[in-house]
């Protein structure tokens, strides 16, 4: 993972760099470096995890890339052709071209995966409270949600969590719209989110709690117990999951009624994660041996269908 947060750090700024300190020296050459960096960057800004850097950095990058683009528009005038010369020229504007490519490609599929999943729609409020909130997955598709990964019948281990491929993962941000204190600290008390209280989406009935496993140290999993501590809960026809809760925090028990808003636990990070953050999908029943089984149901928070990179301030 922190090959992942640096890599996204500082391979945008080695292209931009090349830009503004070593820019093509024909005219077709330097558009496409530009072009094809604009188009790679904004593919970034939508399927990226902005957990490390933050979101804002994003924002930062097109600053820099708009000031290296000056600067190395103003160094190459006069260019000195129109086209590339020579075979180097030539190999690094079609690379250059190639990440216009994918960028292009990559932002057209983030573009597709912000409609929302055909069928059925649940309607659910947003089980956080005070704070700023990013969503690391959500999407209908798997270049914004990994948990459609759990759609393919092809992989067997899959089957007994089909439920949650329309989930979403949620952290908390800081007023410097950080989720942790450090690059990836192994304690979770160190992440924004953790600890923070968890309120019920919708009114209805609990039909499962669990309450007993430990908060794993960063980045350890606990794949044994997937959800980790969580609580489901039965609103008309869905089945509504929260999970990843902290050990010890959950307050209702099965067969409860809850109404919507009510405090239910507490976020933590238990189970298969990587790090700190509640998780929350909508499914139909599952089976009792199995259930987190049941068919996925798309949701809506608040109104609102929520994918990867969305923000939310609650008040």
């Amino acid at each position: 993972m922190r090959i992942i947060f640096l890599s996204q750090l500082i391979v945008p700024l080695l292209f931009i760099g090349w830009i503004g300190f070593a820019p093509a020296r024909s005219v077709l050459g330097f558009c496409t470096q530009t072009l094809s960096v604009a188009v790679a960057l904004f593919a970034l800004r939508m399927i990226g995890l902005w957990l490390f850097p933050p979101w804002w950095a994003a924002w930062v990058f097109a600053g820099l890339l708009l000031a290296a683009s000056i600067k190395g528009w103003r160094q190459r005038v006069p260019f000195k052709s129109t086209i590339p010369s020579g075979w180097l020229a030539w190999l690094s504007t079609g690379l250059f071209a190639a990440l216009g490519i994918w960028g292009a490609y990559q932002s057209i599929l983030a573009i597709k995966g912000r409609a929302q999943q055909p069928g059925p729609i649940i309607d659910l409020a947003f089980p956080l409270k005070a704070g700023d909130y990013l969503i690391v997955n959500g999407g209908s598709n798997i270049v914004l949600n990994a948990h459609l990964m759990t759609l393919d019948p092809g992989i067997e281990r899959f089957h007994p969590y089909k439920g949650q491929s329309y989930g979403l993962d949620i952290v908390k941000l800081d007023k410097w719209g950080l989720r942790a204190s450090g690059l990836l600290p192994s304690n979770p008390a160190d992440y924004v989110v953790f600890g923070t209280p968890v309120y019920s989406p919708c009114t209805g009935k609990v039909i499962a709690a669990f309450d007993a496993v430990q908060d794993m140290q960063v980045p350890q999993m606990d794949r044994q117990h997937m959800a980790g501590n969580y609580v489901m809960l039965r609103c008309g026809k869905a089945d509504v999951v929260l999970g990843h809760l902290q050990r010890s925090s959950v307050s209702v028990t099965p067969d409860a009624q809850v109404s919507a808003g009510q405090f239910i636990a507490k976020v933590g990070n238990s189970g298969n994660t990587g790090e700190p953050h509640l998780h929350v999908h909508a499914q139909l029943a599952g089976t009792a041996d199995a259930p987190f089984s049941g068919e996925p149901l798309s949701t809506r928070f608040d109104g609102r269908f929520l994918v990867r990179n969305d923000r939310l301030s609650r008040f």
